[in-house]
């Protein structure tokens, strides 16, 4: 498409070469009225050109406006939407850190726990082995026990028997 310069200059060119062809001919008041009319139909051409131009100029300004529009609409929405989801991350970050910081620490604190139990379970298990063996050993001793002084109560009762009849044969 020529640039409205470009239009103005082939118009003024036709004009000229309108008016060198009348020069030729006798100069006569038709030829001249002619010759405006033609200009002015030029001029009106161009005036109609330049309108054109100038509509199309102002349509694809306003399209061009409008998507600009849209795209820093879409801009705005994007930034929205990412600090949306920084927001939203960043929480759980922290959380997560807190809650694995406090798992280091919990483990930290059973480790000794841990060592600490299953020594005291060792222990255990010994004293018990000890009690278990002292509860036989006890229970050995208190069935000797009975069975020596179930003995002796017989042998005293033997013997008082016998000095009983000793007491009686003195008599």
């Amino acid at each position: 498409m020529a640039t409205p310069k470009q239009m103005l200059e082939q118009q003024q060119s036709q004009m000229q070469r309108v008016k060198t062809s009348g020069i030729g001919s006798h100069g006569s008041p038709p030829k001249e009225d002619r010759e405006e009319d033609m200009s002015r139909s030029v001029l009106a051409m161009f005036r109609a050109k330049e309108e054109e131009i100038q509509r199309k100029k102002m349509e694809v300004r306003d399209k061009v406006h409008a998507q600009l529009g849209r795209a820093e609409e879409a801009t705005k929405r994007l930034a929205d939407i990412r600090e949306e989801l920084e927001a939203l991350t960043d929480p759980m970050r922290r959380e997560v850190a807190l809650v694995r910081k406090r798992i280091d620490v919990v483990n930290k604190e059973l480790k000794p726990l841990g060592q600490s139990c299953q020594k005291k379970e060792r222990e255990y298990k010994e004293a018990l082995e000890v009690f278990n063996e002292k509860s036989r050993e006890k229970s050995q001793l208190v069935s000797k026990l009975m069975e020596l002084v179930g003995e002796s109560e017989k042998l005293r009762l033997r013997k008082l028997e016998e000095l009983s009849k000793n007491v009686d044969t003195l008599k």
